[in-house]
């Protein structure tokens, strides 16, 4: 059986290391051709993660945004779930740095090691050692709320309005959920559509740093089921967790009395 550090380290060299290949092949095709270089981008990233994970941990499944869905994971103890290419939109734009790798493993029903490659900002984020979170955040600064650059939530505006937050738009989920473990932001909110390979490695080391991580409505995430929808997502310091909840409960509560005002 491997250990649990060797997991950790697996998924940190993984993903730094196809972040590399990344870089290499964003410096050597340009940004002219931005469909071109997104579908190079994915295909590279995957194929290096899906060859090295079947080397070094043959007897284990995989799930990838990329690849074939093989439902063999359903029954597999240890899975690992994998997004060769986070903020894909972001990587095809010249001097973008908020795109990502994702490499986590599930096993026995939870996440159990992770790491996001930032390839365009030099860092990586891992479980191995995750990032230290100071004990409080200063309570004059304003709240900052990371959300999609492109596909914002109308909820979480009027979220920002009610708290009194600042807006910090941003690329991947990825770069997003490490805004909030590097102290650029303080919440990631995001609601309308992910799949679990857009947060199992980023909330593995957001629960490692010891962020709270769960669904809009205070469930638990879930990860390796039969249909990978996972569609919203809170990321914060957890002293913030009970007042958020209770805040975005609100704003839904406020939205279906007025569905005019929701927009």
């Amino acid at each position: 059986m491997s250990s649990i550090r060797n997991d950790h380290e697996v998924a940190r060299d993984l993903a730094t290391e196809a972040g590399q290949q990344l870089l290499r092949l964003r410096a050597r095709q340009g940004f002219d051709e931005p469909e071109v270089l997104r579908t190079l981008g994915d295909r590279t990233s995957h194929e290096f993660l899906f060859s090295a994970l079947g080397r070094l941990r043959p007897s284990d499944a995989v799930l990838s945004e990329e690849g074939i869905d093989d439902k063999a994971r359903l029954t597999a103890r240890r899975v690992w779930i994998i997004d060769p290419l986070d903020g894909t939109r972001e990587f095809s734009e010249s001097g973008r740095t908020d795109w990502a790798v994702h490499v986590a493993l599930w096993e026995n029903g939870e996440l159990a090691a992770g790491a996001v490659a930032l390839p365009a900002q030099g860092s990586t984020v891992s479980t191995v050692d995750p990032p230290w979170l100071p004990p409080e955040r200063p309570t004059e600064q304003r709240l900052r709320i990371t959300t999609s650059r492109t596909r914002p939530p109308e909820f979480v505006q009027r979220l920002a309005t009610q708290l009194g937050a600042e807006i910090v738009p941003m690329g991947s989920a990825g770069a997003k959920i490490c805004a909030v473990l590097l102290g650029i932001a303080d919440i990631y909110v995001h609601a309308g559509g992910q799949y679990e390979w857009d947060s199992a490695a980023p909330v593995a080391v957001a629960r490692a740093a010891g962020l709270h991580a769960s669904r809009i409505d205070g469930s638990e995430l879930r990860y390796n089921r039969t249909n990978p929808s996972l569609p919203d997502i809170l990321v914060c310091r957890p002293e913030l967790s009970n007042m958020l909840l209770a805040s975005i409960r609100g704003v839904a509560e406020r939205d279906s009395a007025d569905p005019h005002a929701a927009g």
